[in-house]
């Protein structure tokens, strides 16, 4: 054995909770993800370890994400949705009976549909992170966490204690699923500004990724480039993303993803079927959305797309994971034969391109499990944490300022169409920083009134808010995202300060916005 792969699974949504509606299309996003990419991840798990195939893989569960998957509202409307895409399956299922060509893709989403809702609902009792603490556990999965509400850290660098919030909140979360401290740490969009390791290592973590130029840009010159960690400063290791092995699962062009036998995702029946058909399957409002069923395969560059063929699919998904292992084979090779310790191959990918997007990439994820067990003995999967083990001493660099977005730095999040939300961030970053120096040890509706300051603070830092408002998908709801949480945390504010806390006011905010139960606003005073 030569070298050593990490495949990490970066897995995250917004906070986005709406109690105060019946059926909110945005809460989609974490039903579809449910349905699509972690239960399919979970039953691979659960597949090799059942055949005693051993593997690793590391996944990071943001803390919004954690608090999501745990809430009862959520939860239940979960179970609505599933069991609507199970009726809709069945009534698909006899549509189609008359060409079975459809006919077999109707009864694949049936099926899959029905797992979804016995693996939520009767194996982990609607807990998924449960799951994913099984396979941790069992010492196959390593679990890591991100920044409490993905907050884009290079732009809160003005205000330390925003920072640390962010670090610590997620590690209090992490805690309290897991029942001890994260390992690693995936910072938001791969987002590091120096000194930021100082902050992690102060809470236990031991490592975090970079983008590659993060590592090559480094000081002094990295001796391994990407291929070893390295340490820093304060003793916190730094991984960097390689670059080789990401494209060819990332890319739709150059990549396995845009391969002509794979799911067409663009192509759902919320927009080809009739509309009174699908109209209790839609959104509430009555606007056509994709509902997860979809009959073709990418084709090629054309309109008229040939019928999705499930067999053809994962065919080409365990061609694809050959091909991969055979590459990264290869590269190791090559990278061991320059190095005086055994490299590691650093392959992060956003977790949702898993089965969302990429129908087959849960599968090809297995293949190449498999393939890597049986079929080769050049190289091994590894967590982070585990290849930190392997030697007694790492180089020491100073990591380059870099994120994964485009162009590599901060330009994403910091735009002509979204600057103007950092005035307003850095303002109320500022007041609760003053207002949990000025109410220490706040009891009471005070000490209330300063954990939702907390909460709304650190929901209107949410990276993915000047991202969609950068992408300019869904614009107009992250605009009123970050003004609510703005407002709401301006009006408690005022409300602490002139004492005279509106506790109905108190209570709906509460209500709505309920992530982190356990918040201490004190973190902000130290």
């Amino acid at each position: 054995m030569k070298g050593y792969l990490a495949l990490v699974l970066h897995a995250h949504l917004p906070f986005i909770r709406h109690p105060e509606h019946e059926d909110f299309l945005e809460e989609n996003w974490l039903f579809e993800a449910i349905t699509d990419t972690y239960i399919p991840l979970i039953k691979i798990f659960e597949n090799l370890v059942r055949d005693n195939v051993d593997f690793r893989i590391t996944v990071s569960l943001s803390p919004t994400l954690i608090n999501m998957l745990r809430d009862e509202i959520l939860n239940s409307r979960y179970l609505r949705r599933i069991n609507k895409l199970i009726r809709l399956a069945e009534m698909e299922v006899e549509r189609t009976r008359s060409d079975k060509r459809f006919n077999d893709v109707a009864l694949m989403y049936l099926e899959r549909f029905k797992q979804a809702r016995h693996t939520f609902s009767n194996e982990y009792n609607n807990d998924l992170t449960q799951a994913f603490k099984k396979f941790q556990d069992l010492g196959k999965v390593e679990v890591i966490t991100c920044c409490a509400t993905h907050g884009f850290l290079p732009l809160m660098e003005i205000n330390e204690s925003a920072v640390r919030a962010q670090v610590k909140v997620a590690v209090d979360t992490y805690k309290e699923v897991f029942d001890c401290v994260p390992k690693g740490i995936w910072l938001p969009e791969c987002g590091y500004h120096t000194g930021h390791d100082k902050i992690l290592s102060e809470f236990g973590i031991k490592y975090f990724f970079v983008e590659s130029h993060g590592i090559l840009f480094g000081s002094p010159r990295p001796r391994y480039g990407v291929y070893s960690p390295y340490l820093c400063k304060s003793g916190t290791a730094v991984f960097g993303r390689d670059i080789e092995s990401s494209r060819s699962v990332w890319s739709s062009k150059e990549g396995y993803p845009g391969d002509y036998n794979y799911r067409e995702y663009y192509r759902d029946i919320g927009f080809d079927l009739d509309y009174d058909y699908i109209k209790p399957f839609i959104n509430g409002c009555g606007t056509r959305v994709n509902v997860g069923v979809k009959y073709y395969k990418i084709t090629g560059k054309t309109n008229d797309k040939e019928v999705y063929d499930r067999k053809n699919a994962l065919d080409t998904a365990a061609f694809h994971a050959g091909n991969f292992m055979f590459n990264r084979e290869k590269q190791i090779e090559h990278i061991a034969g320059i190095m005086d310790r055994k490299p590691i191959i650093i392959s992060p990918y956003d977790a949702e391109l898993f089965g969302h997007w990429w129908f087959e990439g849960p599968e090809w994820l297995e293949y190449l499990f498999r393939k890597m067990h049986y079929d080769q003995d050049t190289i091994k999967t590894i967590t982070p944490s585990e290849y930190l083990k392997l030697y007694d001493k790492y180089p020491v660099i100073t990591p380059s300022a870099s994120s994964w977005g485009y162009k590599g730095y901060s330009e994403v999040w910091l735009d002509g169409c979204n600057d103007w939300i950092y005035r307003h961030l850095h303002k109320i970053a500022e007041l609760m920083t003053s207002a949990a120096k000025d109410y220490k040890r706040a009891a009471g509706l005070k000490r209330r009134v300063l954990n939702q300051m907390a909460r709304e603070l650190l929901l209107a830092q949410s990276s993915d808010w000047a991202f969609i408002m950068k992408t300019g998908t869904f614009t107009s709801y992250a605009i009123k995202r970050t003004k609510e949480h703005v407002n709401r945390f301006l009006a408690l504010h005022d409300q602490l300060r002139e004492n005279k806390i509106d506790e109905a006011f108190l209570e709906e905010a509460e209500q709505k916005n309920n992530v982190f139960a356990n918040i201490d606003y004190e973190i902000y005073s130290k």
